[in-house]
């Protein structure tokens, strides 16, 4: 998971960085908000190894001109989220790295709203900065909701990427989830390895 996301998200960097007009000094430095739920905060672990920490160390070393800026709320649904987005953006943001979706699909949350509230994320990141490129973090559920649910919920993602324009990451825990080798106890959550 956390070297295909370093991976996706350098490639959005360098796209970004290609794309724009030369850096002219070092405090000219732009922002990376990762907006997401207990994943993104990195619940159980220490907050340095929180996957935005790990970009944003990755980002030193190169000596990129990025900040990251870690959003992450355990328990975060895309309502919430988009409670959050308008006071996230009182700075500019230049890659948005939307990972939500997740609490709403365990809690059986209709698809249409979750859809909706993401759709609505992504729109006021770029009615802020029309030239932002996003990162769509797309989650799997667990077959107790039923068939419908799990399919929807799975290809909702990618229509909401190809609506947008955004970089998909299909499933934000691929080779993760189900390795208890790689989980905390509650069998959810990743641990540092």
């Amino acid at each position: 998971m956390l070297h295909r996301l370093i991976k996706i998200g350098f490639t959005l960097i360098a796209i970004y960085v290609s794309q724009s007009a030369t850096i002219a000094d070092e405090t000219d430095s732009r922002s990376i908000l990762f907006l997401g739920d207990s994943l993104t905060a990195g619940l159980g672990i220490a907050p340095d190894q929180a996957f935005p920490a790990l970009v944003a160390q990755k980002i030193i070393e190169q000596e990129l001109p990025f900040k990251v800026i870690p959003s992450g709320v355990s328990g975060e649904t895309s309502a919430g989220g988009l409670r959050r987005i308008d006071w996230m953006l009182r700075k500019p943001v230049s890659i948005l790295v939307l990972a939500l979706g997740a609490n709403d699909g365990l809690r059986g949350i209709d698809l249409s709203d979750t859809e909706q509230n993401l759709q609505k994320i992504i729109e006021k990141t770029k009615a802020k900065n029309p030239e932002v490129k996003v990162l769509l973090a797309g989650m799997l559920m667990p077959p107790n909701l039923g068939p419908e649910y799990t399919t929807q919920f799975k290809e909702m993602y990618p229509k909401i990427a190809n609506n947008n324009g955004a970089t998909l990451i299909p499933f934000l825990l691929e080779d993760v989830a189900g390795e208890k080798r790689l989980n905390l106890p509650d069998g959810i959550h990743p641990n540092p390895a």
